[in-house]
């Protein structure tokens, strides 16, 4: 069987000064793509629906990366002062990316700001700023240790579940932003042990989805997080044969 093919958004800088916009990807995410089995194919900012559409037409799933902040006035809410922009450009073709992706119940990984676009898309919201929203939660962003990982406390029966099992597991850190309500449909299948939610799963029988906020794609990330690319993967090709997967 062919493998499958899997896209994976990009970042995006507008042109400024003398430099020209551009595209690209930390090459984490592709390589663990290719480690896993699946051939990634990398999307830049698309702005015409018909364009998006026609490209997910050959497709068989999405990696949604991570990257700056989302916008919070996109989802009714007010700009925190903290928060670092991604370029319009690219928030706006990820989001119609979502909604494509949704629609077809696309197979979809998101990590850090691509898991909180799979939440708030579907209707769930996110934490602007963790110690303003949770005082005394663990420092998930530390300038000081740009590898500061912590510990993990599993959901029983979920894909993190599967993935990670028993023993110590400890994950990287570097985000301010956290998801809040889980959007309908999804559930929490691991938290940070201070509450933050860390990663999410469709609960739904007909998608495949989930994210994770920490980055398994990283150089600070460990050789057991690279199972959660091979748990996308193997999914997606489930879901390609036709078959119902089971957390």
């Amino acid at each position: 069987m062919s493998k499958p093919l899997i896209g994976v958004n990009t970042d995006y800088r507008s042109a400024k000064n003398e430099q020209p916009a551009f595209a690209y990807v930390a090459a984490g995410y592709f390589d663990a793509i290719l480690q896993a089995g699946g051939i990634p194919v990398l999307l830049p900012p698309y702005d015409e629906q018909a364009d998006l559409e026609q490209v997910l037409d050959r497709l068989e799933g999405v990696l949604l990366v991570g990257g700056a902040d989302l916008d919070p006035r996109r989802d009714g809410w007010m700009l925190h002062p903290t928060v670092r922009l991604q370029d319009a450009r690219r928030e706006c073709s990820d989001r119609r990316l979502m909604r494509a992706v949704s629609e077809r119940r696309m197979p979809v990984l998101g990590i850090g700001a691509g898991m909180q676009l799979i939440n708030v898309s579907q209707g769930g919201n996110l934490m602007l700023h963790i110690p303003d929203d949770l005082p005394h939660a663990l420092p998930h962003l530390d300038p000081l240790d740009p590898e500061h990982r912590h510990t993990l406390t599993l959901m029983p029966g979920t894909i993190m579940d599967r993935v990670y099992g028993d023993g110590e597991l400890r994950v990287n850190s570097m985000h301010h932003m956290a998801v809040d309500e889980v959007a309908p449909g999804f559930k929490v299948s691991a938290r940070c042990p201070d509450g933050v939610v860390e990663a999410i799963e469709s609960d739904m029988d007909d998608w495949f989805a989930f994210g994770t906020q920490f980055h398994p794609e990283a150089a600070t990330a460990s050789a057991l997080d690279m199972r959660i690319f091979e748990e996308f993967v193997t999914g997606v090709e489930q879901v390609r044969g036709g078959m119902r997967l089971v957390a």
